[in-house]
This record gives structure tokens, C-alpha cells and sequence, in this order.
């Protein structure tokens, strides 16, 4: 039998943020058992430990209907779950070996307590979107395509999962978008990116966010560490985010749409325009733990 908890990520409360399944034990799991194990969980994705040595883990992640190389919220309820469990020792960092690199975790206690998770993504990445297609993406998301913001941009970028960032006017037309996700989905395999990433502003370095990631296989994702990370680096890479000295910050909130609100923080490291690291931090809460049994080899 296998051990798993299911999580709560970038929230401190039941029900809200985003949930992953968390398998701290998948040595011997093969692909067919973990690809299992997400479908039945039924979670944006699920992480599985497959090897750990030490301080250094290597990690696996699968959304309900695939391998993905990498997923952020998975990775702060990891980080929390191998803290809740006593399973991160004092004072050290943790590094998760993915499929896009080695992602170091840090975490911040107090009075001994886990309470935030940080995670610094891969090194991000950028991609323009042709012009031609603002029309497209505008109707995929049932939107005219003059409520899309003309001063922020509008491209792709990945800290490993390619988005594309569509930004919206204000908040309230991204609460009523009624997207068209077979179109969406057409998009995204056009533009070979996992999402359409939909933004508004709500402040200096603050705002809020829709994911829709249906070549994924999740309609909308609550709320998304990788994402949200990838996008403060596209905006302070072409001026669009405050930086003091060589850094700068933002919070992105997501899954208000969907009842499950939750609050990513990101800060980012700069040489001048270009964004050197980024750091994506948030908390989480258990909520469930259970076993499960991989079905018999006559019956895979």
C-alpha cells in the first residue's frame, strides 16, 4: 500500500488554494501506478518522491492525464508535507531533481512551526506571441479583444511550464470570463505551451489571475506557483515591475473564480532588466491522508 496526503497549497485554509496529492514514498511505483494514483486523486497534479538521498530528492509530476515537468503548487505542498512530517531537517535547504533541473526549497518557520515554503524556479524563459493572434486568444477567452491591456504584455514565458500571459483590463472582466476551452486548448497546442494565463492589475506589483490549462487536462488551475512566478519575470524584464536596488517583488492572487482563493509571493533577483532568479514562496495545509493500493499487473 502507498501513503499519500492531499494538500492544500498557497492557503492556510481547508478547501481553499490548490490541491495536490503528495506521495513522499514512490520508489517503487512505476509510471503506470503514478499516472493511476493522480486519476484517482483527481488534483490539478501530484508529486511523487521516487528517490531521495539525503537532502536531495528527485520528484515526479502527473496531472490527472499526464507527465508534466513541473508544477509549482505541487512543489510548496511537498516542501510542506516533508516538514509537517518531520522529514526536513533543521536549518537546511531541500533539492528537488525535475525534469527542468534542480529546484532548491527553503523554508521559513516560526517559533518552530512550518509556515512558508520557498521554492526558486528554473531560470525563466520568454517567447513573443504574434500580434495576429490577440484577436484569437481574446475570443477563446469570450472576451472582445479591446479589453485586453495594450501597456502590459501580452507573451509566453515559462520557469518550467510554458503560459501564455494574456493581460485583461481590470479584475472584474477576468472574474466573468466564460472561456471557450476547445479553443483554448487548440491555442495552447498551437503556441506548444501548457496554458493561457489570463492577468489584471490590482495594484503597483499585485494581481489577479485565471489559468486555463485544458491540454493539460485541468479546465482551470486555482492557482499556479509556476505561473505566477513566470509572470513577474516577464513584467520586471520589460519594466513593468517595480525594483529597489537589484529586486523586486509581487502577489499574485488566483482562484476566486473558482471559490478556492489563495495568495502567491514571488521576489525576484535582477541584473538590471534581466531576472536572474526567481522565488516563489507560500504556505499550505494537510488535509487528508489515506493509502492506496497499485492495481495487479494482469489488471494494468
Amino acid at each position: 500500500m502507498i501513503a499519500y496526503s492531499e494538500v492544500s497549497a498557497f492557503t492556510e485554509t481547508p478547501g481553499h488554494g490548490n490541491r495536490a496529492g503528495v506521495v513522499l514514498d514512490a520508489a517503487h511505483l512505476s509510471r503506470q501506478d503514478m499516472q493511476a494514483l493522480a486519476e484517482m486523486l483527481g488534483a490539478p497534479e501530484t508529486v511523487f518522491i521516487t528517490r531521495r538521498e539525503g537532502t536531495i530528492a528527485r520528484v515526479r509530476y502527473f496531472t490527472p492525464t499526464q507527465e508534466v515537468d513541473f508544477c509549482g503548487h505541487a512543489t510548496i505542498a511537498l516542501g510542506f508535507t516533508l516538514a509537517q512530517a518531520g522529514q526536513w531537517p533543521d536549518g537546511q535547504d531541500l533539492h528537488l531533481d525535475t525534469l527542468v533541473g534542480r529546484v532548491p526549497l527553503r523554508l521559513h518557520t516560526e517559533a518552530g512551526v512550518p509556515r512558508r515554503v520557498w521554492m526558486r524556479q528554473p531560470s525563466p524563459t520568454y517567447r513573443d506571441v504574434p500580434a495576429t493572434l490577440r484577436a484569437n486568444l481574446a475570443e477563446a477567452l469570450g472576451i472582445d479583444h479591446r479589453m485586453i491591456h495594450r501597456g502590459l504584455p501580452l507573451a509566453a514565458a515559462s520557469t518550467g511550464l510554458w503560459s501564455v500571459f494574456v493581460p485583461l483590463l481590470d479584475a472584474v472582466i477576468l472574474d466573468g470570463l466564460e472561456p471557450d476551452l476547445k479553443r483554448v486548448h487548440a491555442l495552447s497546442d498551437a503556441l506548444g505551451v501548457g496554458s493561457i494565463y489570463s492577468y489584471a492589475p490590482m495594484g503597483v506589483n499585485r494581481f489577479a489571475a485565471r489559468d486555463f490549462a485544458p491540454a493539460l487536462g485541468i479546465p482551470e488551475d486555482p492557482v499556479t506557483g509556476s505561473a505566477s512566478g513566470a509572470l513577474m519575470a516577464l513584467l520586471a524584464s520589460q519594466g513593468r515591475l517595480p525594483v529597489r536596488g537589484e529586486r523586486a517583488c509581487g502577489l499574485v492572487y488566483q482562484g476566486h473564480a473558482l471559490g478556492t482563493p489563495g495568495e502567491v509571493e514571488v521576489e525576484l533577483e535582477l541584473d538590471g532588466q534581466r531576472v536572474t532568479k526567481v522565488h516563489v514562496g507560500g504556505c499550505a495545509t494537510v488535509e487528508r491522508e489515506g493509502v492506496w493500493t497499485p492495481p495487479t499487473p494482469a489488471t494494468r
